[in-house]
């Protein structure tokens, strides 16, 4: 039988881990060292191998010779065949069948839709812990083939394939434990309650950049199909609009990771305000996107919730609301404190037997303020001297002689006063 065209994976191998090109090292895992090999063959004296392959985008159409790939790669554990040309799944299973303690293998970006996956090449798989189709295209009859084979996998990757929809395995993978299936077209959770039936031990699920509309499910059925899910990523869900999905979240007995950012349901609340409400609504998460919730800052979400729908109609206040008053009893409404430095006041302006009331900016210097009193007392501003008198100060007027500072670090406040003096000559 002719070998397909184009570069095999054992051609890849001996150009790239040559002596020449990855220097030996010596240590557990590390590097093999092999025998030389009859004359003739394309195989250097040696290959210093480790056991994590990295062959991506190198062409690879095809396996090689099989005899010679057992020989170096008894040892490799992890290989990445991601971004090749590979279509074909036989010359897969000839590289996987000869690699026997494989627990890691992506084969991201080949386009292995073209072929078919029978069941006695995905048993080669059989070793694999954690598999990667993103960008594969690869079809659910390949998925679920390779689930029959595959007792021990925990990690699936099927990101980036065009799905809409789900086609549900005939047999449970009760040992997966990730699935990460974002960049996807799934729209209807219909399609993610057939995820639960296939992997009743899920333990995260990534659906991040699909287009997931309302979470059509009772609390019941949602623990029942999830009754592992520890961590859920819903990036981007483009349909989520309402705080009915975020509750039905509560339904999963063992979540405690969310992660919610860019969904039209938050888009018109603060970053603070979408924190806070979120935390409240979900009382086990410990880790909200990414990062921890401490006790701390659960309480001052859930008391921040209360005072959020205080002021809101009986029927648009969630039920959660009156669980945390229970909690807490009800609250008062926090006091409003402006923090923002005064920017007029209002002083009495005191010019020989004369007291005027006037209103001054306080960003303005002594010279800006000089200016503005000149035509109110009739005196030029070099025959002019400033003194404040603060109300509580027990030393008298302050002599306001530098023209160059700001009327604010002086502290003055409503009701002071300010006198104004001509120059003697």
């Amino acid at each position: 039988m002719d070998q397909p065209s184009g570069r095999s994976f054992m051609q890849v191998l001996c150009e790239k881990y040559s002596p020449e090109n990855f220097p030996y090292r010596r240590g557990p895992g590390m590097g093999v060292h092999v025998p030389a090999t009859p004359q003739g063959s394309p195989m250097k004296d040696r290959l210093n191998l480790p056991s994590v392959l990295v062959l991506n985008s190198c062409g690879i159409t095809c396996a090689g010779d099989e005899n010679e790939i057992a020989a170096f790669c008894a040892h490799v554990s992890e290989l990445d065949l991601s971004d090749n040309k590979l279509e074909d799944w036989h010359e897969v299973s000839k590289i996987v069948s000869n690699v026997p303690h494989l627990e890691f293998l992506n084969l991201s970006s080949n386009p292995l839709s073209l072929s078919v996956l029978e069941r006695r090449c995905a048993g080669s798989f059989a070793g694999v812990r954690k598999l990667v189709l993103n960008n594969s295209k690869a079809s659910w009859e390949t998925v679920h083939t390779i689930l029959q084979e595959l007792p021990d996998l925990e990690e699936l990757f099927l990101c980036l394939n065009d799905y809409e929809t789900v086609s549900c395995s005939p047999v449970c993978c009760q040992s997966l434990k990730l699935l990460h299936i974002t960049d996807n077209n799934l729209q209807d959770w219909t399609e993610i309650r057939k995820l639960g039936i296939m992997f009743p031990s899920l333990d995260t699920l990534i659906l991040a950049n699909n287009h997931l509309t309302t979470i059509e499910e009772s609390e019941d059925s949602l623990a029942r199909l999830f009754p592992n899910l520890r961590s859920i990523n819903l990036h981007k869900s483009a349909g989520l609009h309402c705080w009915e999905d975020i509750d039905k979240l509560n339904s999963f007995p063992k979540l405690e990771e969310v992660k919610l950012l860019g969904i039209p349901l938050l888009q018109s609340y603060t970053t603070e305000e979408r924190r806070k409400l979120l935390i409240a609504r979900l009382p086990s998460i410990v880790k909200l996107n990414g990062s921890i919730v401490a006790d701390g800052e659960r309480e001052d979400s859930e008391r921040f919730f209360i005072r959020y729908y205080m002021e809101f109609p009986e029927e648009e206040v969630p039920f959660r609301y009156h669980e945390l008053v229970t909690k807490y009893g009800k609250l008062e409404p926090l006091a409003v404190v402006d923090l923002r430095p005064q920017s007029s006041v209002k002083v009495e302006l005191h010019f020989q037997d004369k007291v005027e009331e006037m209103s001054i900016r306080l960003d303005q210097t002594v010279a800006e303020l000089k200016k503005h009193l000149k035509t109110v007392v009739q005196l030029s501003t070099s025959n002019m001297l400033l003194f404040y008198l603060d109300q509580e100060a027990p030393f008298g007027p302050e002599e306001m002689k530098y023209s160059s500072r700001a009327l604010h670090s002086y502290g003055i406040r409503d009701g002071d006063k300010i006198y104004v003096e001509p120059r003697m000559k």
